[in-house]
């Protein structure tokens, strides 16, 4: 689910809009768990990574027919999946993360949005990280084995 369906979706649009001659936009939803590692989540996290290879692998097939193709990655989002349902982010307490908090659904979206307006047209081929500071805690935890 989390790499077949993008790939085939996004393989659909990108030809129906190459038949078109229309310029696009493919913007797949990751995961940090992209970029960083979770125990007991292969393949989770398996998934994630490849969505963001394929992010990347089509961003550079699709550049020439002015398709741009790239990915947001949460982290902690105040949802359901998270056991948040129609919670206010700002109440939940998240010392682990930098911001403090989860991100809430509205924010991720804003990012996409931002990634589907015409000033994002030279952005192809990145994964857009939106966790409030969390992935730079790795950093910080390195720093204390060290």
């Amino acid at each position: 689910m989390n790499l077949d369906a993008p790939f085939l979706l996004a393989q659909r649009a990108a030809r129906h809009m190459i038949a078109n001659h229309t310029a696009g936009r493919i913007i797949n939803v990751t995961s940090v768990h992209e970029h960083v590692p979770l125990p007991r989540s292969a393949a989770y996290c398996a998934s994630k990574g490849g969505l963001g290879l394929l992010t990347k692998v089509m961003a550079l097939e699709l550049a020439e027919h002015g398709i741009t193709v790239n990915a947001v990655a949460p982290g902690e989002v105040a949802t359901p999946m998270a056991g948040q349902h129609g919670v206010d982010p700002s109440t939940v307490d998240r010392p682990a993360i930098p911001a403090g908090r989860p991100a809430s659904a509205h924010e991720i979206a804003n990012a996409i949005v931002y990634l589907a307006e015409p000033g994002a047209d030279y952005i192809t081929g990145t994964s857009v990280v939106i966790d409030g500071g969390m992935m730079l805690m790795a950093a910080a935890a390195n720093q204390l084995v060290h």
